[in-house]
């Protein structure tokens, strides 16, 4: 029951990246596609029927994480507080970005607002690269469970390094340039005429930096952590994860100067899930490592006990559902291209 939960929560967490990484993406990419005041009123309102429902599947992952896996819930919690603590800031930015611009009815004011949502979320895309490159990598947890990390130290890897070390600004630079991709081609699926074409564009100059910075991610993983290939070595199915990842880069290049930019978005989402899955089917049982393995903390020895887990997988589906049937209505109803005069965007 353990390991379903491991897989409930990392299926949560994926749910979270694709839905609220066009979000991200849209808003990192606002300030550069977006020339005019209706433009950006576009990409705020292609966006911001959904963003807030997005972010409902991080509370959720999170309450399900802390029901399932305690001791991890703890741990991680405890440890990076400081990072927590930022992103929680960062992402209070990008709801005042919004909402104040559109309260606001001045230009100085409106470009200042503007300012804050697209560098929040810019920063809030690396800062989720770099968390999930600090689990890949491993944290300095000691025999209590626990760890405490800087922001950074010397940007080298140790046994008592920082959260920001040349590894994690690698993966969270791929994380950006991944959800611009994934938001550009959203709002070429969502807008028209220029914007749209300068979104696609967009979408097509990052694809080159995408694969290679896919491919250094990639080799530097297994520079750090070899451990990783183990899982794929001993079950034949994770070959599916690099047949995912390329394959969807592939459509993507294909797709997005056709003008099929639903298939590319499509892409996208396939290849940001292929690249989590494979992270946590290479780290299985492992839930979050050790810099010294002894002291990882695994699926075993992190969960709650068997008489919870098991009431709680009902609780959950019922939970699940009604969050499926949210996104199912939100997502009906906001479907098509982006049209202004409704709403405060």
């Amino acid at each position: 029951m353990a390991s379903l939960w491991f897989w409930i929560v990392g299926v949560m967490v994926t749910v979270y990246v694709v839905l609220d990484g066009f979000d991200l993406g849209a808003g990192a990419i606002y300030l550069f596609i977006a020339k005019t005041d209706e433009e950006r009123r576009r990409v705020l309102r292609a966006i911001g029927p959904v963003w807030d429902g997005n972010e409902v599947w991080l509370l959720a992952a999170g309450g399900t994480l802390y029901f399932a896996f305690p001791q991890l819930y703890a741990s991680s919690f405890s440890g990076f507080y400081l990072p927590l603590m930022m992103v929680l800031w960062l992402l209070m930015l990008r709801a005042v970005g919004i909402e104040f611009r559109a309260h606001i009815h001045n230009s100085v004011w409106q470009a200042f607002f503007d300012a804050v949502f697209g560098v929040s979320s810019i920063l809030l895309a690396i800062f989720f690269g770099a968390a999930l490159g600090n689990v890949v990598r491993g944290v300095p947890l000691d025999a209590t469970g626990y760890f405490f990390e800087p922001l950074w130290t010397d940007f080298k890897l140790g046994p008592q390094p920082g959260i920001l070390d040349w590894y994690t600004v690698l993966i969270g630079v791929m994380a950006l340039v991944t959800l611009t991709t994934h938001g550009s081609l959203y709002v070429a699926v969502k807008t028209e005429n220029d914007l749209g074409r300068r979104a696609r564009g967009l979408a097509l100059l990052c694809w080159p930096l995408q694969f290679f910075l896919t491919c250094m991610g990639l080799v530097a993983t297994y520079f750090i952590q070899p451990g990783v290939m183990t899982n794929y070595g001993k079950h034949m199915i994770g070959l599916l994860v690099p047949v995912v990842v390329f394959g969807s880069l592939a459509v993507m290049l294909w797709a997005n100067p056709k003008g099929k930019e639903k298939l590319a978005f499509i892409a996208s989402s396939l290849y940001i899930a292929g690249m989590l899955v494979g992270a946590a089917f290479a780290l299985y049982p492992v839930v979050l490592p050790a810099r010294d393995p002894q002291y990882s903390l695994t699926v075993s020895n992190t969960a709650a006990g068997s008489h919870g887990l098991n009431v709680g997988i009902i609780w959950w589906t019922l939970g699940a559902a009604l969050a499926a049937a949210y996104f199912v209505f939100v997502y009906r109803k906001f479907r098509g291209k982006v049209e202004l005069g409704e709403g405060h965007y």
